[in-house]
């Protein structure tokens, strides 16, 4: 698929900030900072506070809890049979060399990177299905021009115009790592200036459908890329998630595992880390809170699943960022602790099946002729007389939203090489939909049997499914969660509604980070309508001007 999505790279060419070196104060304080989050924003949050904190000759020091037993949150790995020399993603896949945030992190830290597959064989090839027609194939080994030469003749100027579009939304996207754009404190005004809105105020249809984009294009070749990365159809997904859906050129990931990025962001950033410890609640630390006065914060911590009496433990911190999503996260906040509301926002459920078999997939399935080659991998569409609808409702008659043939893997039972696939879908995979797809019986044990936990189900030699609440259903809107939600309380999910990826995560860290250093130092930026030629100076009252910034000037250009 991502041969078929090869049409502008996404995200994003990183600022490092700006060396506040010589305009800090009260730098011989040590600042303590606790992080509630070890995935790819609160671990990016303590690696660039540490570097930002050290260009501006701040002493911080850096606690992450984190209620899981490891660092990445939703990219981490599975070893298929047991064997850690095969390791699978099961979360976030791939990233893209101008990923900056992450791809610069391989290079810093000497991670290896590694082919997505195996080489197929000449007759493989990726198909889009409807659930009744495969209306567009993609065939192993042959040029890159005959799929564009396919693309024109069957969708005229459609597929160009379309490229030209995604540049277009991520070029002016990028502009958000740089000044004057670079640090946020509001990711509304943020898009406003950058004239987003107008792509996250519609649907990906009615974008497109705006600027003449061909139909028949849009739900044959760029709504299966809504489905496969968003789980979304083009009428239940914003214009901006349906561009960077579309944009996947260069795709890369990690030798072992993407995860290292973010393990190596931890190490790096020498916060102290506690896996498998819960926050309870956040308060203010009595007497702090008062008119004029800098507040701290204090947090109840414990282990996961303790239940005991004197478990819990209570730590003061001079700020907070809490780098997971808030409605799942089970923390009270005691009264007026979160001076800007957190807003609740619906999150896709997705299903995750990693499987090994000795079987291809089956022709007959996908309506091809016995005796003919079945594709190796098969992302889905809607057929023309189907109505498009939101959540797991909308994935229609084909059922799921990919299939996926990885790579192979060794059965050590056998010493054979098996094929290993991997399915995205609204439900649960059952028995009846594999023994159909790989054209043998298969008797899968009941779900609660087998959820979460690798099992041998014959001629599958090895099962792993699994679901995650993924990402933010990105339906359109116009205004976004702020990062700063107290004096020295900060929150990095609010850019998932905006776009929902391991690096723009990465980037809302970095982000909050700078933001937490200057407030510590006491440095106020140029931004946006203000001449960004000054270095940035000291200020007496940093937070009067935070709740403010919407005031600036919202210049913006037209998309």
């Amino acid at each position: 698929m991502m041969r078929l999505f090869t049409l502008a790279s996404f995200v994003v060419a990183a600022s490092a900030g700006l060396n506040a070196a010589g305009v800090a104060r009260n730098v011989g304080d040590v600042k303590t900072i606790a992080i509630i989050g070890a995935g790819a924003a609160g671990s990016s949050t303590a690696y660039h506070l540490r570097k930002f904190a050290e260009q501006s000759g701040l002493q911080v020091n850096i606690t992450i809890f984190e209620k899981t037993d490891h660092i990445g949150g939703r990219t981490l790995t599975v070893n298929a049979f047991d064997d850690p020399t095969q390791r699978v993603e099961l979360g976030a896949s791939i990233f893209i060399k101008d990923n900056h945030i992450m791809y610069n992190a391989t290079q810093t830290f000497g991670l290896g990177l590694t082919e997505l597959k195996e080489p197929g064989e000449a007759a493989d090839y990726t198909a889009i299905w409807d659930g009744d027609t495969i209306v567009f194939r993609s065939e192993e080994g042959s040029p890159w021009w005959w799929d564009v030469a396919k693309l024109f003749f069957k969708y005229g100027l459609a597929p160009y115009r379309a490229v030209q579009l995604v540049k277009n939304a991520v070029g002016t996207f990028l502009q958000l790592y740089e000044e004057p754009y670079f640090p946020f404190r509001s990711l509304t005004q943020r898009a406003f200036e950058l004239g987003l809105l107008r792509l996250t105020g519609l649907t990906g249809e009615q974008f497109l459908q705006e600027k003449g984009i061909n139909a028949d294009f849009v739900r044959d070749v760029m709504q299966p890329a809504t489905r496969v990365n968003y789980a979304s159809n083009m009428a239940y997904i914003h214009g901006l998630e349906a561009m960077v859906s579309f944009s996947t050129d260069g795709a890369m990931a990690v030798k072992g595992g993407n995860f290292q990025i973010f393990e190596n962001f931890v190490q790096s950033s020498r916060a102290a880390f506690h896996p498998n410890t819960s926050v309870r609640s956040i308060s203010f630390q009595k007497g702090s809170n008062k008119p004029g006065s800098i507040p701290k914060y204090v947090l109840a911590v414990e282990p996961c699943g303790s239940k005991g009496k004197g478990s819990s433990a209570q730590r003061v911190y001079d700020g907070v960022v809490i780098a997971s999503p808030w409605q799942f996260s089970g923390i009270e906040a005691a009264g007026d602790v979160i001076k800007h509301r957190i807003e609740s926002v619906p999150y896709t459920k997705l299903h995750v099946t990693l499987f090994t078999s000795p079987l291809r997939l089956q022709a007959s399935y996908f309506g091809l002729e016995p005796g003919s080659r079945a594709p190796s991998n098969v992302y889905t569409t809607l057929g023309k007389d189907e109505t498009a609808r939101a959540g797991a409702e909308g994935v229609g008659r084909a059922g799921f939203y990919s299939i996926s043939t990885l790579r192979t893997a060794l059965n050590p039972s056998t010493q054979r090489k098996e094929f290993l696939y991997k399915i995205f879908s609204a439900e649960p995979v059952n028995s009846t939909f594999l023994s159909a797809v790989l054209g043998t019986t298969i008797q899968l044990p009941p779900p609660d049997d087998v959820d979460e936990s690798p099992t041998e189900v014959k001629p599958i030699s090895w099962y792993y499914p699994h679901w995650f609440y993924s990402y933010p259903i990105e339906l359109p809107r116009v205004t976004f969660q702020d990062p700063i939600v107290g004096r020295g309380l900060y929150y990095t999910s609010g850019i998932e509604s905006f776009i929902s990826t391991m690096e723009t995560s990465a980037l809302m860290g970095m982000n909050v980070a700078r933001l937490m250093a200057d407030d510590f130092a006491g440095i106020t930026r140029a931004g946006r309508g203000r001449s960004n030629q000054r270095p940035p100076t000291p200020r007496e009252d940093f937070w009067d001007s935070m709740d403010d910034e919407m005031a600036a000037s919202m210049a913006a250009d037209e998309l």
